[in-house]
Parts: C-alpha cells; structure tokens; sequence
C-alpha cells in the first residue's frame, strides 16, 4: 500500500520541512510472515538538498499491544501502569486484564 500525502496544512505544521511544498510518501509492504516493514519518504525541495527515506520494520508479535499517542490528555497507558503497579502491591500480579 503507497499513500502520496502533498501540501499539508500550514496552519498545523510547525517542524522544518514542512508547509506547502512538502510531499510525504509512506509505504507499507510484507517482508515475510512475521514482519511488515513502513517507509516513508519526506521531499521538499525548498527545505532539503534531496529526499530522504526512513524504514521501520515491524515484527509480528503475540503480546499485548499498547497505544501510544503523543497528546496531552492521553493517560491509557499511564492508567494502564498505575493500575498493574497497586495490583502488584496488592500482590495480585498477574491477575490485571489484558
């Protein structure tokens, strides 16, 4: 899957690179069975001298997952945590929800 992402909002971007010009194109491909690899590519030729490509894979697992989104008010995870560590004082470890 390729999505092609171009003239983001400049009343929302505020980082280097970013505004009118930019074009971000991100990727998703199946490497194998256990790992999908994300790239994406960051082009702006008024910013960069060139483009630059970033790759991520990822690897499947059987754990639990987590969200974690940069945002003031999200407190999933650090409720998540506080409420594992009173079970463990507790001595319940173990027995929280996944």
């Amino acid at each position: 899957m390729t999505d092609k992402t171009a003239s983001f909002e400049t009343s929302a971007t505020t980082a280097i690179g970013t505004g009118v010009t930019v074009t971000l194109t991100e990727r998703f491909s199946r490497l194998n069975d256990d790992t999908l690899l994300y790239d994406y590519t960051v082009a702006d030729p008024t910013i960069f001298m060139s483009e630059f490509t970033v790759a991520v894979p990822m690897r499947r697992t059987d754990e639990p997952m987590f969200e974690y989104a940069c945002h003031e008010g999200n407190y999933g995870l650090l409720n998540i945590l506080t409420g594992a560590r009173v079970a463990e004082a507790e001595g319940r470890a173990g027995t929280a929800t996944r």
